[in-house]
């Protein structure tokens, strides 16, 4: 029987394809990163260019109004798009290498490096992450890559615990044994053999992880601790809209609506990816 490479390493990406709300949040991802990616070109004014016209209604000539200093709504969504899923996508680029480099070395080497690792990650589970955020920006300079690293070096606790589990039962599994008998390495073990083995629900939690980095900016930059202007992010075009909920709605419905489109397909395509994993699932 014939194997394909995703069916070997724990995936089956004709489950995914059967998924069609996975497929849809697929390609709205895919629409909002070529959007983020082509800002500069679809923008039809410079988001941070002062208007004549404060909080003017949507109409064709600026299709989702403008803010209170007259700037154009679509063209700082479309900057503030680039801006979030950046973040989110660098800071659980982080998260996932400080898990798996903590979680890796956890399963793999046991006895007390085992212990030294999980308790030292259960003391920063045991602290509220958004407290946590906070308190580290309050000492830093807020700006995009401040919140970027904070969250990242914030949120790696739970990939640490999935890659040690993973590397647990992947280890004693009898080709980890003959590469061992041959004199393969550690490094080589952990990295050629069992890493990607174990990489699959990791992808999961990366996937959902990318939700949680966005949403997480978002609400810094509410608060002010996040990304700070004249860059425009959707967490502190939220923000800018508080005063005006009743005269200009649209200021907060609009960057709301794409943080609510862009977490709910993150979480659709987490979903399908953890189906592709799941033996059991049809």
């Amino acid at each position: 029987m014939f194997v394909t490479l995703w069916q070997i390493r724990g995936y089956d990406m004709k489950k995914f394809k059967r998924n069609k709300l996975a497929l849809i949040g697929a390609g709205i991802l895919l629409f909002m990163a070529l959007m983020a990616a082509f800002a500069p070109i679809l923008s039809p004014y410079d988001p941070d260019e002062l208007g004549q016209t404060a909080l003017e209604a949507p109409s064709f000539k600026h299709l989702f109004g403008t803010d209170d200093y007259g700037r154009d709504i679509f063209s700082r969504l479309l900057s503030g798009a680039r801006v979030s899923l950046t973040i989110g996508f660098v800071a659980v680029s982080i998260s996932v290498l400080i898990g798996t480099l903590f979680g890796a070395a956890a399963g793999y080497y046991g006895s007390y490096i085992d212990s030294v690792i999980m308790r030292f990650v259960d003391i920063m589970l045991a602290f509220p992450s958004i407290f946590l955020i906070l308190a580290i920006q309050a000492m830093l300079t807020p700006n995009i890559y401040n919140v970027m690293i904070v969250i990242g070096f914030t949120s790696w606790m739970g990939v640490a615990r999935l890659v040690r589990s993973e590397f647990l039962s992947v280890k004693e599994r009898p080709f980890v044994e003959a590469v061992r008998a041959l004199g393969a390495s550690d490094i080589r073990i952990i990295f050629r053999h069992i890493l990607p083995n174990s990489f699959a629900p990791v992808t999961v939690a990366a996937t959902l992880g990318m939700a949680g980095a966005i949403l997480t900016e978002s609400a810094l930059s509410f608060l002010g601790m996040g990304v700070q202007p004249p860059y425009a992010s959707w967490g502190n075009m939220l923000q800018d809209s508080q005063a005006y909920l009743r005269q200009a709605p649209w200021m907060a419905l609009v960057p709301g609506l794409f943080i609510l489109i862009t977490v709910l397909s993150i979480y659709f395509v987490g979903d399908g990816i953890r189906e592709t994993t799941d033996p059991k699932s049809n």
